[in-house]
């Protein structure tokens, strides 16, 4: 474990963030890839009711992340802030609880999902046109996949909590090219034409699968040498601990689950306007993806380094961290807004060749790329909240951006003006939530008795 402290402690804030970052970005562009390949290969039909299909299954899959993060960022931010204080027992016994607790409610979710599949896909907005291929994809991906997820996702978080980003990020990055690879096999060989939402489904099940036997046993050889653990040894976690899993964890697993009614608003709003639209928001709500997975990334490497920065007293380093960390993420985001609006109409070409499609989805790209560098600075600061085990914090920014701004702009703006409405509505919404999330980030500062530099 000595030589893992050299990364928190000893590195360059670069080369830190570039060990801990860099695999997490990596993995995230390839989990990128992995959701977009159902969408690209479904696409291959120009069958806009199968490219809808997937875009209404995402909620239920998001939910999925939602459950993960209760444990992985609960447990994983815990773990790096224990082994900051050098209570490296404690640490382990929070790595062994996170993943039971995890089984347990991935279990019941995907029992949950099963016996109300059909009146979910309806809440959600799906026609007579898409919901058969919407059952077949939530079958396989969700009610079945979903246990691989949510397990894979937890011990990839504990993998990272120790400086193990390298291993983490190889584990979801194999799961995703595996599914590429799988994805026009089932959907074109294997499978009849017809069937391609089916064989999508199936590909994305087992890739999922594949990549949680290999984190099992990357985390039982890890644990060899690292205070990771996979059984309790009949010691309970203290009080303290469970209670420090579970307001972090919570909140940003809320965060999540925010984003994801978002994301059910946004169909249900757009599904009224016609299935074509939905299509077309439904490509470019992945497309967006490519910025903000990197921005996640970065995010992802920055809040071990910021734990454990936090938990061991050295201020000035975890400032650093942060402000490097978030200069690089505000590069790629404005970058992007650049790339996605000028070639927006490729972008949606790649994915479908209907002329009305393409048309819908490259006007709703150039307005929602606005909102990307926005996006990553409210990211941003939940880390570090979460970081810092600031649950109320974590809970209290994505509650306001979801809640306050996101949603009740989507209907104000949907209703004055029709569907562009509901594609603006991301980035004026993410322009209000950075000024308050910028005043919470100086309200801890003050209170930490820290400089209010930024």
């Amino acid at each position: 474990m000595q030589d893992r402290k050299e990364i928190f402690e000893k590195y360059s804030v670069p080369r830190a963030l570039a060990v801990m970052a860099l695999p997490a970005v990596v993995s995230q562009l390839i989990l990128l890839i992995y959701n977009l390949a159902d969408t690209w290969f479904v696409g291959r039909t120009d069958n806009p009711f199968m490219v809808a299909s997937c875009s209404l299954v995402l909620p239920a899959l998001m939910l999925t992340v939602v459950i993960s993060n209760v444990f992985g960022a609960g447990g994983g931010t815990l773990i790096a802030r224990l082994i900051g204080r050098g209570e490296e027992e404690e640490a382990s016994r929070v790595s062994a609880a996170c993943i039971w607790m995890a089984l347990a409610c991935a279990v019941v979710y995907s029992a949950v999902c099963y016996v109300g599949m059909t009146p979910f896909l309806r809440f959600l907005g799906a026609s007579d046109n898409v919901i058969g291929y919407a059952k077949q994809y939530m079958l396989f991906v969700v009610v079945i996949g979903g246990t691989p997820v949510i397990l894979s996702n937890v011990l990839s978080s504990m993998l990272r909590s120790i400086g193990l980003s390298s291993r983490a990020s190889f584990g979801l990055s194999m799961g995703g090219v595996l599914n590429i690879a799988l994805d026009p096999l089932f959907m074109f060989v294997i499978l009849p034409d017809g069937q391609q939402v089916l064989g999508a489904a199936i590909a994305t099940m087992l890739s999922n699968t594949a990549a949680l036997v290999y984190f099992l046993v990357t985390y039982i050889r890890a644990g060899r040498q690292t205070i990771l653990r996979i059984r309790m040894g009949g010691t309970y976690l203290s009080r303290r601990s469970l209670a420090s899993v579970f307001s972090v964890g919570i909140p940003a697993a809320v965060s999540l689950l925010l984003f994801d009614l978002c994301n059910i608003v946004i169909n249900r709003l757009s599904a009224g306007h016609g299935d074509i639209e939905l299509a077309a928001i439904g490509i470019v709500l992945k497309v967006e993806r490519l910025p903000l997975n990197i921005g996640i990334g970065i995010c992802l490497g920055m809040v071990p380094l910021l734990a454990y920065s936090y938990s061991s007293g050295n201020r000035e380093r975890m400032d650093a961290v942060f402000r490097f960390g978030r200069g690089v993420g505000l590069v790629i985001g404005i970058f992007s807004v650049l790339l996605y609006y000028v070639f927006a109409p490729d972008i949606i070409q790649a994915f479908i060749r209907d002329a009305d499609t393409v048309r819908f989805g490259t006007q709703f790209l150039r307005a929602r790329c606005f909102a990307t560098p926005l996006m990553f600075l409210c990211f941003s600061m939940v880390h570090f909240t979460q970081a810092l085990g600031r649950g109320r914090e974590s809970f209290f920014l994505p509650a306001i951006r979801q809640l306050v701004f996101n949603i009740p702009l989507l209907f104000l703006l949907n209703s004055l003006f029709g569907m562009m409405g509901i594609v603006w509505t991301q980035a004026i919404a993410d322009f209000f939530t950075v000024i308050v999330s910028y005043l919470i980030y100086f309200r801890i500062r003050k209170m930490e008795g820290w400089p209010p530099g930024i």
